[in-house]
């Protein structure tokens, strides 16, 4: 196996700090978009953008690269252009080994470590292809449950098995199973009056949803399964009884009916506060199933393509089970064998987000491994 050379690690780490200091916040990943696209065009790589943009209310669509290999079979390599929300300029510095936001806002090495390593691959296929053909998939919308690969023709691909690299974990991780994700969003409509002099004529919708809330059950409730209820607003002043509150939550679970079964309770617990004669309550109420979860076969090719260009480099395969969503969650969907492979990174969609230089150049070496190995 060919592994990176000193001047690709050096146009890696370049690549990668200049990508992060491009904001790139969901819906808004133009810029990040036209930096890639001028990089592949340079190097002789066509590009194809969808309509993804459009669809969902953003700037940018999902891109699309294609490098013929000189053999037959195509493999996917997937990446997301977005980030999380940006708090202030982003300045990528290294400190003690690691690339870290100088500011206190997001690195954004989720997912620049990956669209980096893409474009170093794209560069060194263009000069010399391998065996196999590579396809490069850049997504939008992946921070905004997946909305970018949802909106992507996936028969457009020719390859069946690929992967991502998206798990904030040390590398040598392979998630084998990811949950099913549904979000719930909960309007009570009470009725207002005067706290203080007319109490009894209001209906408080605060109190109604602080009811739903206290006999649901949140948190871990077995190992595959978590729900939470994150976001509560509501009222206009202390002294008027709250005629409107809002609450936003979520269920995950690798069990996909354990999963439907919780956010049906959740539902149930909703509606009943809201039907309580003490302070009945008209409720919209919005439950919607926003991912499918996936288990991996334990004899799936993927795995041993994966498992395999791991071990070519140093990194003994570890097996995870995680509670978050990828675009993998999308492609599996539709019968891809894609695999999420840990790209080393630390505290993501944190301020002090970070991730070493060692484990960059690993995702690097592993990614032409994985090449090596589907052209084999």
């Amino acid at each position: 196996m060919t592994r990176a050379g000193e001047s690709e690690r050096r146009r890696l780490h370049d690549t990668f700090a200049e990508l992060c200091a491009i904001a790139s916040p969901s819906r808004r990943e133009r810029a990040c978009a036209d930096a890639v696209i001028a990089r592949l065009h340079a190097c002789g790589v066509d590009v194809d953008e969808d309509g993804a943009g459009a669809a969902l209310g953003g700037d940018t669509g999902n891109l699309l690269a294609r490098i013929p290999g000189s053999g037959e079979g195509h493999v996917l390599l997937c990446g997301h252009l977005d980030t999380v929300p940006v708090a202030g300029p982003i300045e990528p510095v290294v400190r003690e080994g690691a690339w870290e936001s100088a500011g206190q806002t997001i690195l954004g090495a989720d997912n620049k470590v990956a669209v980096a390593t893409m474009l170093i691959v794209a560069e060194r296929l263009a000069r010399a292809p391998a065996r196999c053909g590579v396809e490069l998939l850049f997504t939008v919308g992946e921070e905004v449950a997946l909305s970018g690969a949802k909106e992507f023709e996936v028969g457009r691909l020719r390859s069946t098995l690929g992967v991502t690299f998206d798990s904030a974990m040390p590398l040598g991780g392979i998630v084998v199973a990811s949950p099913t994700y549904y979000r719930l969003t909960a309007e009570f409509h009470g009725v207002a009056a005067h706290a203080g002099l007319r109490p009894e004529r209001g209906r408080n919708a605060i109190v109604a949803a602080a009811n739903a809330i206290a006999v649901m059950s949140l948190g871990r409730l077995d190992e595959e399964t978590t729900a939470n209820i994150g976001l509560i607003e509501g009222g206009t002043a202390v002294n008027v009884v709250a005629e409107h509150c809002r609450l936003a939550g979520e269920v995950r679970s690798i069990d996909a009916a354990r999963a439907e079964r919780v956010a049906s309770e959740l539902a149930d617990r909703l509606a009943d506060a809201a039907n309580d004669p003490r302070w009945e309550c008209d409720l919209d109420l919005d439950v919607e199933r926003l991912f499918d979860g996936y288990r991996v076969r334990p004899s799936g090719p993927e795995l041993e393509l994966a498992g395999g260009a791991l071990r070519d480099c140093g990194y003994e395969p570890a097996q995870i089970v995680t509670g978050g969503g990828s675009d993998v969650n999308v492609l599996r969907t539709h019968g891809l064998g894609v695999l999420n492979l840990a790209n080393g990174t630390e505290r993501n969609h944190e301020p002090d987000e970070r991730v070493a230089l060692s484990s960059l150049e690993g995702i690097l070496d592993v990614a032409f491994a994985l090449i090596e190995r589907a052209g084999a």
